[in-house]
């Protein structure tokens, strides 16, 4: 296997940085244009969620370095030699990248996939939602949320990625990707785009489908976990539709009401701990830990599927 140091790795999440901060800019331009006001509480929760974007890039540069470290020693045992190069020198040619274009279509296609599946167990293993949920602590909707990124994530994340690398694809291709996706993800976070060509619609994530992800209605749970492709949540049986008639109500079915940084990311991995001291049996602790969130040993089942059969 060919050496790489992957502090070398060029992350285009940093290059598409002065993007997300003019959007954040004009979007608040048109907030307060619309209100003649910014209130307290928004203010205060964009600055929470640009200082969890501004940790969750520091710890993504150490942990995308250790996500290529060993995802380049699965692809050492790699079954297909003609999805990714034989060395880095290769990698870096435009001409090994012209001819295999394929593969970077199909790099886009599983990895989106794989996003997915990650993004759906995110939310309906709790131990995953404990990670994911301050992302989704915010009550509102605007591109500075989408900023507000698990620190927690970033710890397992780039894990669900190894058959990738096992399959053949070049770890510098599956991160970049996964990074390029991360990109176009910042973009459907906001009310300020209403709704987007139908034929749009059918196939991408979008601002209207997006919404409906962060909503705490019950009607919206675990619904359009999409990262570019809207597409799986329509085969997976997971697409909900937008009420055309009214934003939906944003948040967690039990808000935090806090600006803590430390409070956002760690609330539920301390409510988990809560539950299993108090569970009297292991499998009791064990569902605690990985049942969907909302699972109860002797209380009402708050799980987000037995609420959306009972709303039926």
């Amino acid at each position: 296997m060919q050496l790489f140091n992957p502090f070398d790795f060029n992350d285009p999440v940093a290059y598409a940085v002065p993007g997300f901060i003019v959007l954040i800019l004009a979007e608040f331009f048109l907030y307060y244009r619309k209100h003649h006001l910014i209130d307290k509480q928004f203010y205060k929760d964009a600055a929470a969620s640009l200082e969890l974007g501004i940790g969750s890039t520091i710890i993504d540069l150490a942990m995308k370095a250790i996500a290529i470290s060993y995802l380049l020693w699965f692809y050492q045992f790699r079954i297909f030699d003609n999805l990714g190069p034989a060395t880095i020198q290769e990698f870096a040619t435009w001409q090994w990248h012209r001819e295999h274009a394929y593969v970077w279509l199909l790099v886009f296609f599983l990895q989106d996939f794989i996003f997915y599946w990650y993004h759906r167990w995110a939310h309906e293993v709790r131990i995953l939602w404990a990670a994911h949920v301050n992302h989704h602590s915010s009550e509102y909707m605007h591109f500075s949320t989408a900023l507000r990124q698990s620190w927690l994530e970033l710890l397992v994340k780039d894990l669900f990625y190894i058959p990738l690398a096992i399959l053949g694809f070049h770890p510098l291709m599956i991160i970049t990707m996964h990074q390029l996706n991360l990109i176009y993800q910042f973009l459907p976070h906001t009310e300020s785009v209403k709704r987007l060509p139908k034929w749009y619609e059918y196939i991408f994530n979008s601002p209207a489908h997006h919404r409906v992800h962060h909503s705490s209605e019950v009607r919206y749970l675990d619904k359009n976990y999409a990262g570019i492709l809207i597409i799986w949540d329509r085969l997976f049986g997971t697409f909900k539709e937008e009420d055309k008639t009214a934003f939906p109500v944003y948040g967690i079915t039990t808000n935090i009401h806090t600006f803590n940084l430390l409070k956002i990311t760690f609330h539920e991995v301390q409510n988990i701990w809560k539950d299993v001291q108090q569970s009297p049996t292991i499998k009791d602790k064990l569902n605690y830990i990985f049942q969907s969130p909302g699972w109860s040993h002797n209380g009402k089942d708050q799980r987000a599927k037995t609420l959306q059969k009972n709303l039926k």
